[in-house]
């Protein structure tokens, strides 16, 4: 009776990951996006270990789900990308039309 209830205790006590098999992007936005509307510059320069540790510590279900979070956060810690030109949108270096002529010569 002993062995059935220590073997059942076994079964009921081992904890599921909840953040296994998720993509670095679903944990952020999951677990994150509440409150950071964005990932970019949470990193802000932090050595991954140190940052691994925090999210580890403080917000991750595992050290993989902490070390995938880091590396997401790592990656999109940088300067937002510039903005493209539109199509037919006017040029700040050149002027769309020729200069006029000069009048009196």
């Amino acid at each position: 009776m002993l062995v059935a209830a220590a073997a059942l205790t076994a079964t009921v006590a081992s904890a599921q990951n909840l953040d296994a098999g998720k993509s670095a992007e679903k944990l952020f936005a999951d677990g994150c996006a509440t409150c950071h509307r964005s990932p970019r510059g949470l990193a802000k320069g932090r050595f991954s270990l140190t940052l691994t540790w925090f999210l580890n510590d403080h917000y991750a279900a595992s050290s993989d789900s902490a070390k995938a979070l880091a590396a997401y956060l790592e990656s999109v810690d940088g300067p937002p990308p510039r903005a493209a030109a539109k199509p037919g949108g006017k040029s700040s270096r050149f002027s769309p039309h020729p200069p006029k002529p000069v009048q009196g010569h």
